[in-house]
């Protein structure tokens, strides 16, 4: 017995796992998202937006599945998966842990029939399929059970009237059922099994299947897992009820209520990630409203879909996708644009002189100090923006008491990064009419996106003046999606309003749009008809502010 033991031991296998990811492709901030998959002959795929590749991955996932099936679904031979890997998908014993212990010895855990379960992390980047034991899959938050093995065990010898008393369909139908449990199906956004004693009040059916982000997980078997306390959870300052039915309907809550949170703490934003969140939760909102008759609930779904709507309308603000599928994202938002264009009319008309090297420093000194009425300069900064005029410009502006200093303009010229000069505009001081509406970080992102302008690295290449930046700055807050200059009712950019602004008469503008063209800012430039037409380059696109 003990060889037979032994030789029945070895010739079990470890449980087969698939890994399925979703990292970012290049710069996290340009949005390519890398699908991969831990199977060899599945090939990497790319996509324009994290959305497109979480709904591929739920796709790639649900292959997999299937495929799973058709080969005869988890084998109730197999070795579990998660011991595998010294147990490292669930989390310790949390009574050893209160106690001081660790986590138990491997495979101290393990027991019950082999599972097939799927895993989703809440951020929607890993997913993951397994064979496993019951309780590992109890033990591990997130995971799913889709599937139970047949058991291994020597079936029991039939009582000697037992099997002529049963047809053999109905016996074949009953070994079935018992073997097998629902159908390895995997859904981001679709059904989901409703919870065996769960009871629906006031709620359709087709609610409640389009409210689940994935499958609920399905006791293996009653004697596999102990019995637990109900998860509790808060969401939007409201506590979850641990008694709110449909059960299916509380856990949604719940993990909604974990989700916001996860994303709180990212480094980087995902609007899109973003909006789902708030479409999920204004479903779950909505069906909550319905099971308990509380209107305020409504309300909070109503205000969820407006979320959902000004996050998506953010999201393609700041990144357009052009013919060819090329992604731009985009430094400023269309809202953020808007304000920029206010600033630039508001010093085309109150700038102390006409000259284009007073306007351009009246313009980046305005922008730093549009908020507070006061912000930070340097020599550096000033010779950045007007090379060899900029202690000449600086000398006007004081004197015009357009800006006031605390030092000599020698001493300002002087400064350096670590102790920069704080100047003060005194037209834009709190106690003065306010000028503008924008907030501090609509402030920064406009100063951010005129200085690199300004500074662009080809036009300071071509030792481009002050008039032709003027110019360039005007082009950048005034394009269409796909990167063309003006409105499309308006044919182009009006020569009248360009050279008010950048201190070029209306012959003098093709001249300079021409340095443009040269210095790989516009794509190409035409004057006809009092109008300038053009577009904006490929590389200038994302500091381009649409109308």
């Amino acid at each position: 017995m003990t060889v037979e033991a032994g030789t029945r031991q070895e010739e079990r296998v470890v449980g087969r796992v698939w890994t399925v990811r979703l990292d970012p492709d290049g710069r996290p901030s340009a949005g390519i998202v890398r699908l991969s998959c831990s199977r060899p002959a599945c090939a990497d795929q790319r996509f324009p937006s994290t959305s497109a590749g979480r709904k591929a991955a739920v796709e790639h996932v649900n292959l997999h599945l299937a495929r799973i099936r058709e080969d005869g679904g988890p084998r109730g031979e197999a070795w579990c998966a998660c011991r595998a890997a010294d147990c490292a998908w669930h989390l310790p014993d949390p009574v050893a842990g209160r106690r001081g212990g660790t986590r138990p010895a491997e495979g101290a855990r393990c027991g019950g029939p082999v599972v097939l379960t799927v895993y989703a992390d809440r951020a929607g980047r890993l997913w993951r399929i397994a064979e496993m034991c019951a309780r590992c899959a109890a033990a591990t938050p997130g995971c799913r059970v889709l599937d139970t093995a047949p058991s291994p065990a020597r079936p029991a010898p039939p009582r000697p009237n037992q099997a002529t008393q049963k047809p053999d369909a109905e016996r074949e139908t009953a070994s079935s059922t018992a073997g097998r449990g629902m159908a390895a199906v995997f859904s981001d956004s679709g059904s989901s099994p409703a919870a065996g004693s769960s009871r629906v009040v006031n709620a359709s059916p087709a609610s409640i299947a389009a409210l689940v982000s994935a499958p609920r997980a399905r006791a293996a078997s009653p004697s596999a897992m102990p019995r637990r306390a109900k998860r509790w959870g808060k969401i939007a300052q409201r506590i979850v009820p641990h008694n709110l039915e449909p059960e299916v309907l509380r856990l949604e809550l719940i993990e909604l209520g974990d989700a916001f949170r996860a994303y709180q703490k990212r480094t980087e934003p995902d609007l899109l990630l973003l909006a789902e969140l708030h479409e999920r939760k204004a479903r779950a909102f909505r069906l909550w409203a319905d099971v308990t008759g509380d209107e305020s609930l409504r309300q909070e779904a109503q205000r969820a879909e407006k979320a959902a709507q000004t996050t998506r309308e953010m999201h393609h603000n700041r990144v357009g996708t052009l013919d060819g599928g090329v992604v731009v994202e985009r430094l400023l938002t269309r809202n953020q644009a808007e304000h920029a264009r206010t600033v630039l009319n508001h010093v085309a008309a109150h700038s102390p002189h006409p000259e284009a090297e007073v306007r351009l420093a009246v313009l980046m000194l305005t922008l730093r100090a549009a908020r507070a009425g006061s912000g930070n300069v340097t020599g550096q900064d000033l010779t950045g923006w007007l090379q060899g005029d900029a202690e000449r410009v600086l000398q006007q502006l004081a004197e015009a008491d357009w800006l006031r200093l605390p030092d000599t303009v020698a001493e300002v010229m002087a400064s350096r990064p670590e102790n920069p000069t704080t100047f003060t505009v005194p037209t834009l001081l709190p106690e003065q009419p306010r000028l503008f509406t924008f907030g501090k970080t609509t402030r920064s992102r406009i100063s951010g996106w005129a200085q690199r302008v300004v500074g662009d690295r080809k036009i300071r290449k071509k030792k481009l003046g002050a008039a032709t930046r003027l110019l360039a700055l005007y082009t950048a807050a005034h394009i269409r999606p796909d990167g063309s200059l003006g409105h499309p009712e308006d044919g182009g950019l009006h020569l009248d309003r360009i050279a008010a602004f950048s201190s070029l008469t209306p012959e003098q503008i093709g001249e300079h749009a021409d340095l443009l063209v040269t210095a790989d800012w516009l794509a190409e430039a035409d004057i006809t008809e009092n109008r300038l037409r053009g577009q904006l380059s490929q590389r200038a696109l994302p500091l381009g502010g649409l109308l």
